[in-house]
């Protein structure tokens, strides 16, 4: 549980390290803020990978497996916004299962984001991409 909440840490700490050092509250805000979104928080609420993969099946949304700390996960949360809803996501560090199905699509690594959709394996997808997908479906 502690390294879900790792690097908000470490950016809350830098804060207030340059908050002291500065004599400013601002830096600590805006660290602050930046923590918030470094954080578990901005994720929809992890499912398993066997829920994720049959609810897929019966509703044709997005599988994404992430872990907390990710930079390249926090950035595909951040540019995916609202359309981030119209997947089942799958915290990979909360369930053994599914950090096997990203290492078995991810050449034996534990890569993400990785998406699964309409059945393909998409390992840190194009953002951008990704977004027009789940809007489009």
């Amino acid at each position: 549980m502690l390294r879900r909440w790792t690097l908000a840490g470490v950016v809350l700490l830098a804060g207030a390290a340059v908050g002291i050092a500065t004599g400013s509250v601002i830096p600590v805000v805006v660290f602050a803020a930046l923590a918030a979104f470094a954080s578990p928080l901005i994720f929809p609420r992890s499912v398993t990978a066997a829920e994720a993969q049959g609810r897929s099946t019966d509703d044709g949304l997005a599988v994404i497996y992430w872990r907390p700390g990710c930079p390249f996960c926090v950035r595909l949360r951040a540019t995916l916004g609202p359309a981030g809803r119209r997947a089942h996501w799958v915290d990979i560090w909360r369930d053994p299962e599914a950090a096997a199905a990203v290492r078995a699509v991810a050449d034996g690594n534990e890569t993400v984001p990785t998406v699964i959709l309409a059945g393909v394996p998409h390992v840190n997808p194009d953002p951008l991409w990704l977004r027009k997908q789940l809007l489009a479906g």
